[in-house]
């Protein structure tokens, strides 16, 4: 059976050690992104590291972020080949009723709140629902995230998401919760990061910050790092 070789950006966290993984992946991002606030790639690249090192990812391909503290009207969702070092989207995505109007201003964990989540997500499978085609997310922040599941925090899309809906109400519409994107992008965006890949949703939430088991990871000492990395094969050809 055919070995399938490891994504390049995955061999470089291996391999660099914790630090330098988080600024070797927050790098790529800045540059594939220019428009997005180099310090909240830096904590997306920071708890993405931080989630692999503990065993929660087995993939790195794609990555999305998002950026709360933006407005609704304003481009806040940036997908990427995290392998590639590549931005794929660039978005509008919507917030949830209870988190706010044309700002996002409050975030929750609770069932029925209609309120966004912060933190890091795992994608899982896609599925049809009252939105359409869905990705389901697994919130993998306790107490911030973790009853995204059961909440039904979804990824879709949907038509309040548009630059029409700007034009007319002066914000996108709200959700009950999920980060809802453009139809005519849906399927493309969902697609890239069903399956294991990341979403990573931002806020300058000081709980959050300072409770994030993500952004406040015990670092490994070398040695463990160097012992843990699986075997790779050398590209050849």
């Amino acid at each position: 059976m055919r070995r399938r070789r490891l994504p390049a950006l995955l061999i470089s966290l291996l391999a660099a050690g914790p630090i330098a993984a988080d600024d070797y992946l927050a790098e790529r991002l800045s540059n594939a992104a220019p428009d997005a606030d180099p310090k909240v790639l830096s904590l997306a690249a920071r708890a993405v590291s931080c989630a692999h090192r503990k065993g929660l990812l087995d993939r790195l391909e794609h990555l999305a972020v998002i950026d709360y503290s933006r407005p609704s009207t304003k481009p806040r969702l940036w997908v990427f080949d995290a392998a590639a070092g590549r931005l794929m989207y660039e978005e509008l995505v919507a917030h949830g009723r209870n988190t706010g109007e044309h700002f996002a201003k409050k975030f929750s964990n609770i069932e029925g709140s209609k309120m966004s989540s912060l933190g890091l997500f795992r994608t899982a499978n896609t599925y049809y629902g009252s939105n359409g085609y869905s990705l389901r997310l697994t919130g993998l922040e306790q107490g911030f995230n973790d009853k995204a599941m059961s909440r039904a925090i979804v990824m879709h899309g949907a038509p309040y998401v548009s630059t029409e809906a700007v034009k007319r109400f002066g914000r996108l519409g709200r959700s009950w919760g999920c980060p809802a994107v453009r139809q005519e992008v849906a399927r493309e965006v969902i697609d890239t990061l069903k399956g294991g890949n990341v979403v990573f949703a931002y806020y300058p939430d000081q709980k959050w910050l300072t409770e994030s088991s993500f952004l406040s990871c015990e670092r490994p000492a070398p040695s463990q790092v160097a012992a843990n990395a699986p075997a790779v094969e050398s590209p050849t050809g």
